[in-house]
């Protein structure tokens, strides 16, 4: 088990050990792992004073918070993808991993979608940083569309978004850092391996050492097996997957297109308008606040 899994430690060793039947001590499992001289090394952080933070709000249910950032890696013949990386802040569940030559707003839009759809349910809120791909126009479309809170954490300060930090950490140590891809299709399948065993056989130490999938399926949830699909980049059309906009827009004067060739695109060419998109949604709201409508 060492030998497959080279970046686990000897308690959760352990615990592959009794899940498989052996009756065998936390301490034993040590020893041996020390004999075998298997520790894991990692480097020593240096120490800060604590400072006060501002404590953020817990996660009250599955799909009710997720978190989402981006991990660089690179390929056999050195060029560099980039991969999206959306957790469940509650049941830790790894919601999407979407690897890609480059990622911007539409392609986050267009992941996030197909991750809604696999789950079947949208989250209230998404925590992000202040990068590029997020703080874009079509990330601001799509969630008025969805009716999502974009929760965006200070700049600088990566700690106010640690579940994802967290996860991006052992993604890198345990995946990319162990794995060699020779191509972006080869790259996707092996996220997607790992995918399936983090959410279904790994066990988390937060979640009293089972696994992400397990405690979702105790609230509920059941997930439905996915498979990474491969975004067609060449001809600049939505990727496969993804879903349409609602018929309805926010003004009646900017209605989406009926023509199914452009439903895929309507929420791009929102987002492209010159007039602000914030003027579109405070125009909304006095609309809604003057019919009485809740």
């Amino acid at each position: 088990m060492a030998a497959t899994h080279v970046r686990y430690g000897y308690r959760r060793l352990t615990v592959l050990l009794r899940r498989e039947g052996w009756k065998i001590s936390a301490k034993r499992v040590y020893r041996l792992y020390d004999e075998e001289n298997l520790k894991v090394r990692s480097t020593e952080r240096k120490k800060i004073a604590r400072r006060q933070r501002v404590p953020q709000a817990q996660a009250r249910g599955p799909n009710d918070c997720w978190s989402a950032d981006f991990v660089s890696d690179k390929l056999a013949d050195g060029r560099t993808i980039r991969i999206l990386t959306v957790i469940d802040q509650f049941t830790r569940e790894c919601v999407w991993l979407e690897a890609d030559r480059s990622m911007n707003g539409p392609k986050v839009v267009a992941a996030l979608t197909r991750a809604i759809a696999e789950r079947s349910a949208t989250p209230h809120s998404i925590t992000l940083d202040n990068g590029s791909g997020f703080a874009g126009r079509a990330m601001e479309a799509w969630a008025i569309q969805a009716g999502v809170q974009l929760c965006f954490i200070r700049p600088g300060r990566p700690v106010e978004n640690g579940f994802i930090e967290s996860f991006n950490g052992r993604l890198r140590d345990e995946c990319l850092n162990v794995e060699w891809f020779t191509s972006l299709n080869e790259a996707r399948e092996k996220l997607a391996g790992w995918r399936a065993h983090y959410n279904h056989r790994r066990p988390h130490s937060a979640l009293d050492d089972r696994a992400p999938a397990v405690l979702a399926s105790l609230h509920g949830v059941r997930s439905r097996r996915f498979a990474l699909t491969a975004a067609n980049t060449t001809n600049g059309e939505p990727p496969q997957g993804y879903a349409p906009p609602a018929s309805a827009a926010l003004d009646p004067a900017r209605r989406l297109p009926e023509d199914i060739e452009y439903q895929g695109d309507a929420l791009f060419r929102i987002a492209r308008t010159q007039s602000p998109l914030l003027s579109l949604w405070s125009d909304f709201q006095a609309r809604k606040m003057g019919s009485g409508e809740p």
